[in-house]
């Protein structure tokens, strides 16, 4: 096992990964706050906001999304948003302190006809100072390349978990078809924002095997988020037992060793993490939120928590490739 904490590799083995998260709690973060420290300034968050452009109807069958058509999770359906509720979101997500706008809809792969209005939002949001990111379900490469020319800097598709595990969660898309959205991605010069949910029972095996398959793809991506499930009533994940927290931030403290240069993002979940649990996180080099009263569709931490918590723990925002972070973390919540 390489001593470097700086080395960036592709050729993780099952192995050399059960030893990572064997290791002793104390020497693991250890090993990962020192990964961190030598890619990224020590006390900085990368602070995101997630807008859903359109909501609800999916028809693939994710266990773990309230999105989906074939589930009843009272969800309102909301049809592709217009621009300029967008453009305002993104203006107010900069006010509020956001370097990056993410923005997702929930659809198996957008159709041609509504590229045009999606690449508008991408123009908008760039217009207002902000990383732009878009997660919109599978992409052709033509529409991959008219993302990345239209200037979308990041582009969100997950792999969820591993290979072995996948199919007990999705059988509408495969593995293989999420890899080849990846690889269009890229391909078209876009930065590649790609991670998994952790809680859904799979297993510490199927955790490592995520992780091998996001280091070992071609290119780290450059933003790895990683989720905790949110159990929604009537998904048929809602009663899935609770992972251990401190599994939970192993997990955070693995992918940070094994891609050591990517942004890692606390992601969904954080609304049942306490304070320590995120500040462990943190420690084991977590360096990205997102900041806002709501995710797609669930609760999400609200921003005056986040901001008490950064300024507890002493984090500061970073300032995103589109400017200075504007996050007053001593601003009175209450003003």
């Amino acid at each position: 096992m390489p001593t470097d904490a700086a080395v960036i590799r592709h050729n993780w083995t099952q192995d050399e990964v059960e030893r990572l998260f064997a290791l002793p709690f104390n020497d693991l973060l250890f090993r990962a706050q020192t990964a961190h420290r030598q890619h990224f300034p020590a006390n900085e968050v990368q602070i995101s906001t997630l807008l859903s452009i359109k909501t609800g109807a999916c028809p693939e069958d994710c266990k773990y999304c309230p999105q989906s058509i074939r589930y009843n999770t009272g969800l309102e359906r909301e049809p592709l948003m217009e621009l300029e509720k967008v453009r305002q979101a993104a203006r107010e997500a900069k006010q509020g302190g956001a370097s990056r706008f993410c923005m997702g809809a929930a659809w198996r792969r957008p159709k041609d006809r509504d590229m045009d209005r999606v690449i508008d939002m991408v123009i908008a949001v760039r217009e207002e100072g902000l990383e732009t990111c878009m997660t919109l379900g599978m992409l052709t490469e033509a529409q991959a390349q008219r993302l990345a020319d239209a200037g979308l800097d990041y582009y969100n598709h997950n792999l969820d978990s591993s290979r072995e595990y996948y199919a007990k969660v999705i059988t509408t898309r495969s593995y293989d078809d999420r890899l080849e959205t990846l690889a269009a991605v890229r391909e078209a010069g876009m930065k590649v924002c790609c991670g998994g949910i952790v809680g859904m029972g799979e297993t510490q095996t199927d955790r490592i095997g995520l992780l091998i398959e996001l280091a070992n793809l071609p290119d780290h991506p450059q933003s790895v988020p990683i989720n905790h499930l949110v159990r929604v009533a009537g998904t048929p994940l809602e009663d899935t037992k609770a992972l251990d927290p401190l599994d939970f931030v192993r997990t955070i403290a693995v992918a940070r060793i094994m891609m050591p240069a990517s942004v890692v993002r606390l992601s969904a979940g954080r609304m049942n993490m306490t304070d320590e649990q995120q500040a462990l996180c943190f420690l084991a080099g977590a360096n990205s939120i997102f900041y806002g009263d709501q995710l797609l569709t669930t609760d999400n931490p609200e921003a005056a928590r986040d901001r008490q918590l950064l300024a507890r723990l002493g984090l500061k925002p970073a300032a995103g490739e589109g400017g200075k972070a504007v996050l007053d973390l001593a601003r009175d919540p209450a003003a």
